[in-house]
């Protein structure tokens, strides 16, 4: 398992907080999960506003940058469409980032996180197992980890390793349009951007922050 990755962030998402602000978090992150097109276009204009403007995404995403969608838990056809992808192309389309490539798959299923009790959830290591790469006939030097949402950051670093084995002379980040935010009462505001790194330790990953 490699190290650590890095990676960046936009909007926060409180799941047991009360008010206004996390009932408008959860509306978020569930939005997410329906993967509609046009909802991620949405998104991607903001993503692209504040990496225009926040200089903590200033930089994040350049112009040769290979973006690679995350696979959901369970396999996909060959050419459809999933919210990390539907995610990727509209930030392609924002001109954060270079290409979209879609050859991360999933050999098998893994159980929903949102849906299996905390000692029940998908470790990095059957991630990282249920992970196949389709190689391309140029590798990329430059690549961006896709994903709507981030709680631990597990699928992430799964998807890293697999990809730095196949790559290893190329940069990997990662960027979620929401990360998690369930060891806090509640958030105050959704637009909250960030970098930081997700990181393996002691068997596991680790967000920070």
């Amino acid at each position: 398992m490699i190290r650590a990755v890095a990676y960046a962030s936009c909007y926060v998402y409180s799941p047991t907080g009360t008010g206004a602000v996390c009932e408008r978090s959860r509306l978020l992150r569930a939005l997410l999960k329906t993967g509609d097109a046009g909802f991620m276009l949405k998104y991607a204009l903001r993503v692209r506003q504040q990496a225009a403007d926040s200089p903590l995404l200033a930089g994040f995403f350049g112009t040769t940058d290979v973006l690679v969608p995350v696979p959901g838990s369970a396999p996909s056809a060959t050419g459809g469409s999933w919210a990390a992808r539907h995610l990727a192309v509209a930030l392609i389309n924002e001109g954060l980032g270079g290409a979209e490539w879609s050859g991360l798959r999933r050999v098998w299923a893994v159980r929903k996180s949102a849906t299996a009790a905390p000692g029940e959830r998908p470790t990095v290591n059957l991630h990282y197992e249920s992970f196949f790469i389709e190689r391309p006939a140029t590798p990329p030097e430059r690549i961006v980890l896709i994903d709507d949402v981030i709680t631990k950051g597990r699928t992430l670093l799964a998807a890293a390793t697999r990809i730095h084995e196949a790559f290893p002379c190329a940069q990997i980040r990662a960027f979620a349009l929401v990360r998690t935010m369930g060891l806090i009462p509640g958030v105050q505001q959704l637009l909250d951007p960030c970098k930081g790194e997700i990181r393996w330790r002691a068997g596991d990953a680790y967000r920070n922050p």
